[in-house]
Protein backbone atom coordinates (compact mmCIF):
# COMPACT_ATOMS: atom_id res chain seq x y z
CA UNK A 1 0.00 0.00 0.00
CA UNK A 2 1.26 3.46 -0.91
CA UNK A 3 2.23 5.93 1.78
CA UNK A 4 0.06 8.57 0.09
CA UNK A 5 -2.78 7.89 -2.32
CA UNK A 6 -4.75 10.17 -4.64
CA UNK A 7 -8.38 10.48 -3.63
CA UNK A 8 -11.15 11.87 -5.79
CA UNK A 9 -11.89 14.43 -3.08
CA UNK A 10 -8.54 16.07 -3.99
CA UNK A 11 -9.78 16.94 -7.49
CA UNK A 12 -9.90 20.67 -8.18
CA UNK A 13 -11.94 20.21 -11.35
CA UNK A 14 -9.05 20.88 -13.71
CA UNK A 15 -7.41 17.88 -15.35
CA UNK A 16 -3.98 19.49 -15.66
CA UNK A 17 -3.86 20.60 -12.01
CA UNK A 18 -5.16 17.20 -10.86
CA UNK A 19 -2.47 15.41 -12.90
CA UNK A 20 0.23 17.67 -11.47
CA UNK A 21 -1.02 17.04 -7.94
CA UNK A 22 -0.89 13.31 -8.67
CA UNK A 23 2.73 13.64 -9.82
CA UNK A 24 3.59 15.40 -6.55
CA UNK A 25 1.92 12.58 -4.62
CA UNK A 26 3.96 10.04 -6.63
CA UNK A 27 7.14 11.94 -5.76
CA UNK A 28 6.29 11.87 -2.06
CA UNK A 29 5.71 8.11 -2.35
CA UNK A 30 9.05 7.72 -4.13
CA UNK A 31 10.75 9.60 -1.30
CA UNK A 32 9.01 7.48 1.31
CA UNK A 33 9.95 4.27 -0.54
CA UNK A 34 13.60 5.36 -0.70
CA UNK A 35 13.54 5.93 3.03
CA UNK A 36 11.84 2.59 3.76
CA UNK A 37 14.45 0.55 1.92
CA UNK A 38 17.33 2.45 3.42
CA UNK A 39 18.47 4.34 0.32
CA UNK A 40 21.08 6.91 1.12
CA UNK A 41 20.47 10.58 1.59
CA UNK A 42 21.97 11.16 -1.86
CA UNK A 43 19.07 9.43 -3.64
CA UNK A 44 16.56 11.03 -1.30
CA UNK A 45 18.20 14.37 -1.97
CA UNK A 46 17.75 13.91 -5.72
CA UNK A 47 14.06 13.15 -5.19
CA UNK A 48 13.59 16.22 -2.99
CA UNK A 49 15.33 18.47 -5.53
CA UNK A 50 13.21 16.99 -8.34
CA UNK A 51 10.11 17.66 -6.24
CA UNK A 52 11.18 21.25 -5.53
CA UNK A 53 11.74 21.92 -9.23
CA UNK A 54 8.41 20.34 -10.14
CA UNK A 55 6.65 22.38 -7.43
CA UNK A 56 8.04 25.63 -8.86
CA UNK A 57 6.65 24.72 -12.29
CA UNK A 58 3.31 23.60 -10.83
CA UNK A 59 2.89 26.72 -8.69
CA UNK A 60 3.65 28.94 -11.67
CA UNK A 61 1.06 27.19 -13.85
CA UNK A 62 -1.50 27.18 -11.06
CA UNK A 63 -1.03 30.90 -10.41
CA UNK A 64 -1.36 31.67 -14.15
CA UNK A 65 -4.60 29.69 -14.24
CA UNK A 66 -5.96 31.59 -11.23
CA UNK A 67 -4.97 34.89 -12.84
CA UNK A 68 -6.63 33.90 -16.14
CA UNK A 69 -9.93 33.14 -14.38
CA UNK A 70 -9.77 36.21 -12.13
CA UNK A 71 -9.46 34.35 -8.84
CA UNK A 72 -9.55 36.99 -6.10
CA UNK A 73 -7.56 34.88 -3.62
CA UNK A 74 -4.47 34.79 -5.84
CA UNK A 75 -2.26 36.94 -3.61
CA UNK A 76 -3.01 34.81 -0.52
CA UNK A 77 -2.41 31.67 -2.57
CA UNK A 78 0.99 33.00 -3.66
CA UNK A 79 1.86 33.55 0.00
CA UNK A 80 1.08 29.88 0.70
CA UNK A 81 3.30 28.81 -2.18
CA UNK A 82 6.12 31.06 -1.01
CA UNK A 83 5.93 29.68 2.55
CA UNK A 84 6.20 26.15 1.18
CA UNK A 85 9.17 27.07 -0.99
CA UNK A 86 10.96 28.64 1.97
CA UNK A 87 10.56 25.39 3.92
CA UNK A 88 11.69 23.12 1.09
CA UNK A 89 14.60 25.46 0.33
CA UNK A 90 15.79 24.59 3.83
CA UNK A 91 15.80 20.95 2.68
CA UNK A 92 17.70 21.93 -0.50
CA UNK A 93 20.33 23.81 1.54
CA UNK A 94 20.82 20.80 3.79
CA UNK A 95 21.15 18.56 0.73
CA UNK A 96 23.75 20.88 -0.80
CA UNK A 97 25.79 20.97 2.42
CA UNK A 98 25.52 17.23 2.98
CA UNK A 99 23.58 17.60 6.20
CA UNK A 100 20.20 16.38 4.91
CA UNK A 101 18.69 13.48 6.80
CA UNK A 102 15.56 11.94 5.38
CA UNK A 103 13.06 11.16 8.08
CA UNK A 104 9.38 10.42 8.49
CA UNK A 105 9.11 14.02 9.66
CA UNK A 106 10.09 15.21 6.16
CA UNK A 107 7.76 12.74 4.40
CA UNK A 108 4.88 13.59 6.72
CA UNK A 109 5.47 17.33 6.32
CA UNK A 110 5.26 17.02 2.52
CA UNK A 111 2.19 14.79 2.65
CA UNK A 112 0.34 16.92 5.20
CA UNK A 113 1.20 20.21 3.50
CA UNK A 114 0.07 19.02 0.07
CA UNK A 115 -3.15 17.47 1.39
CA UNK A 116 -4.10 20.56 3.36
CA UNK A 117 -3.11 22.89 0.54
CA UNK A 118 -5.23 21.00 -2.01
CA UNK A 119 -8.27 20.56 0.25
CA UNK A 120 -8.31 24.15 1.52
CA UNK A 121 -6.46 26.55 -0.78
CA UNK A 122 -6.79 24.80 -4.12
CA UNK A 123 -10.41 23.81 -3.59
CA UNK A 124 -11.16 27.52 -3.11
CA UNK A 125 -9.99 28.40 -6.63
CA UNK A 126 -11.65 25.32 -8.13
CA UNK A 127 -15.02 27.00 -7.66
CA UNK A 128 -13.93 29.78 -10.01
CA UNK A 129 -12.90 27.29 -12.69
CA UNK A 130 -16.26 25.49 -12.75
Amino acid sequence: MAFYSWKQEYSVGNDLMDKQHQVLIEMINKLHDAMKIGKGSVEAGHIVIEMIDYSVMHFSMEEELMKKFGYTGLSDHKIEHKAFMIKVDEFRNKINTGSFTLSMEVANFLKDWLTNHILVNDKAYSKVLK
